[in-house]
């Protein structure tokens, strides 16, 4: 094992050692760590936990086509070893050797896209990112990748007319030219294990699952870092040295997805920006969810095995998983074993993991085709908010249309996500129509007795998780009607 990380910056490797007496230690931010550097300062703290996006890097990486890719992400979110064997860049990157500056950062002079300029280094990288991965984008695609970067001084108009302006080049600049050298440094880069041990902490980045799982077995009260959305927040929130951790980015097993039998297997290591493209096409409903989690730059480090890990009670993901039948892959030295996500998830923040095990996949069957499967989320805010209500359901009726199955799966109406049984019960067999669907919404209090806190009262989320069942009837029958014109469609 290692005891060193290193990545790139400013076109060449930088290799911090942790010893007693370094000034950073195996859970400093990237933000931090850039703040400390004289010529980095263009990244700023905000929020430092996610929110506003003033924080924006870019990290270059190599990826499986053996070419550079990039994306932006926030660095108050970012250990220092997580960014082990990549491209880190900011904001003083963009201009060339000459000092010309970047098309992205020329276009948001001539819009006049700037004001204050605090939060103006983070809004441009993300535009960099757009810019080295979209040509021409589209409206949609341009207000996704900003959504991320909160403050709008000069307003969106400018702000959007400038990545328009910018992203016409097919992604070429200097970072294209330089890209054989950079991917050089990197592959000469090492990607044994990492084991950082300080004074106060111990720190291990496994290069492989089975000695992920070893480490598992052999340290069961271990911090797990898949994504550190969540964990990163225990530090720059609420000041806790972790005293032992063991971060899964360097474990490239479960960072991809593949096909088996039918089904679609999502590696628990896969940012949940990759699983949005894996799932758009026979997974809609879960794509859809994924579009309005987070900001792109929460999706480009957050993990869905590191969102199932927290069981979180408001989750955007378990309701669709659910919905969908999906399971979760546990694992130990040795042995794995399958789950279905509702015994995956026992109470308020825990889970069937027993000590030694790791999430390391997520399974996702077909589902049969007059199923019909929505998902819901009930926020303050369309993006970049955390859930009142969320929901997955599932519909799949007889010829008499008549209901054969139903599931009702709420987030945020009880300890942890759960089925609203009684309502499901009281459905099945009966015809499906607005009568029946009216009478079922009562029966939503016999299955949830929700609190009342900052995003909602008591009474709003009950009525909230009432319509959400009534817009389901009328959607399925929406999409009913649109199978049966398919249908027709294809026969003729």
């Amino acid at each position: 094992m290692q005891t060193t990380i290193s990545f790139v910056l400013d076109d060449k490797i930088v290799t911090l050692d942790f010893n007693s007496g370094s000034s950073v230690t195996p859970t400093t931010t990237v933000l931090t760590y850039l703040r400390s550097l004289p010529i980095h300062r263009g990244v700023k703290e905000g929020c430092a936990e996610g929110d506003c996006g003033a924080c924006t890097v870019v990290l270059g990486e190599r990826a499986a086509d053996g070419k550079l890719h990039y994306r932006n992400v926030d660095s108050c979110l970012l250990f220092l070893p997580m960014i082990h064997g990549k491209q880190l860049i900011t904001i003083e990157n963009l201009q060339n050797v000459q000092g010309q500056m970047h098309p992205v950062q020329s276009a948001i002079v001539e819009t006049g896209g700037s004001q204050c300029g605090f939060c103006t280094p983070g809004i441009v990288m993300s535009m960099f990112s757009l810019y080295k991965n979209q040509h021409a984008p589209t409206r949609e695609h341009i207000e996704e990748a900003i959504t991320g970067n909160l403050c709008r001084c000069t307003g969106y108009r400018p702000i959007i007319e400038a990545v328009e302006e910018a992203c016409v080049h097919h992604g070429i600049d200097h970072f294209t030219e330089e890209e054989p050298e950079i991917l050089e440094l990197l592959t000469s880069i090492s990607h044994d294990s990492i084991h950082i041990q300080t004074n106060e902490q111990e720190y291990f980045r496994p290069a492989s699952l089975k000695e992920a799982c070893a480490l598992k077995s052999q340290y069961p009260d271990v911090v797990i870092l898949s994504g550190s959305t969540d964990v990163a927040l225990r530090v720059t929130k609420g000041h806790e040295i972790l005293k032992l951790v063991m971060d899964l980015s360097g474990v490239e097993e479960i960072q991809s997805s593949r096909e088996l039998n039918g089904a679609l297997i999502l590696g628990a290591g896969m940012h949940l920006h990759d699983v949005a493209h894996a799932v758009e096409v026979n997974y809609p409903a879960l794509h859809e969810m994924l579009s309005v989690f987070g900001s792109q730059q929460i999706r480009n480090i957050a993990t869905i095995g590191g969102n199932l890990g927290t069981a979180s009670p408001i989750s955007d993901l378990l309701p669709v998983l659910m919905a969908y039948q999906a399971t979760v892959i546990l694992q130990r030295s040795g042995a794995a074993r399958e789950l279905l996500m509702e015994e995956f998830i026992t109470g308020y923040r825990t889970t069937a993991r027993e000590p030694d095990e790791l999430i390391t996949a997520v399974r996702l069957s077909p589902s049969p085709a007059n199923a019909v499967i929505k998902s819901y989320k009930i926020s303050k805010r369309k993006d970049l908010d955390i859930s009142t209500v969320s929901a997955g359901f599932r519909l799949v009726l007889n010829d008499d249309t008549t209901v054969k199955e139903i599931n009702l799966i709420y987030g945020g109406m009880a300890q942890c996500v759960r089925h609203a049984v009684h309502t499901e019960q009281f459905l099945t067999g009966k015809p499906w129509i607005r009568e029946t669907v009216e009478a079922a919404q009562l029966m939503l209090h016999q299955d949830f007795e929700p609190i009342a806190d900052v995003r909602g009262s008591a009474e709003f989320r009950m009525t909230a998780a009432k319509n959400l069942l009534l817009k389901f009837w009328v959607e399925s029958l929406d999409e009913k009607m649109s199978k049966n014109i398919l249908h027709i469609s294809t026969r003729s």
